[in-house]
């Protein structure tokens, strides 16, 4: 296998407080380069079983990179949505973007897109290789889009949803909805950090 120590702890898990613990984690660095965290996590009980602690590795390797790849005072986002019985995690900033000769190798161990000036980003190149490992160990798959170098990219993840799991999350919650994200005033389940 690419990656043949990957363990997984397999539990109920929360995408929505998952994604939440990313924007926190990679707030500081966002805010050192003036860009702004848009994160929108829709209503409901973002329920699947997983593990946590991995699935919050591939949501803050996502962020992390969209910041990384941003320049100085841009905007990135990252939001979740369910569609039937899948979880959408997706995340897109207006950054370095990725070129079309290199999109189908963004997944590969050991590779990275040079800049225009033919600088790589002085990463490893594992951590999207990792990301992918991870949600296709947990049934899903990630994909990424560009529409070219300089145009921003945006990285999406669909994960099976559980509707025992969701169903659970509702009788345990009342109402099935996770807690709003509290980010700023601009409503309950929006926010900017």
């Amino acid at each position: 296998t690419l990656f043949p120590y990957t363990t997984l702890f397999r539990s109920p898990a929360d995408l929505g407080a998952i994604v939440r613990r990313a924007v926190e984690t990679v707030a500081p660095q966002a805010s050192a380069k003036s860009v702004a965290i848009d994160a929108h996590v829709a209503p409901g009980p973002h329920a699947l079983v997983g593990d946590a602690a991995r699935l919050q590795q591939v949501a803050w390797n996502l962020l992390s990179n969209a910041v990384k790849f941003s320049p100085e005072g841009a905007r990135v986002a990252i939001a979740l949505a369910t569609e039937g019985d899948v979880e959408i995690l997706t995340v897109s900033d207006h950054g370095a973007g990725i070129p079309a000769a290199f999109l189908p190798f963004v997944f590969d161990r050991f590779r990275q897109a040079a800049d225009a000036n033919g600088r790589q980003s002085g990463g490893l190149g594992l951590g999207l290789a990792i990301a992918r490992h991870i949600v296709a160990l947990h049934g899903g798959e990630i994909v990424a889009a560009s529409p070219g170098e300089g145009q921003g990219a945006t990285f999406t993840v669909r994960l099976p949803a559980h509707a025992d799991v969701a169903a659970e999350a509702r009788r345990a919650g009342g109402n099935g909805v996770p807690a709003p994200v509290a980010f700023d005033k601009s409503g309950p389940e929006t926010g900017q950090w």
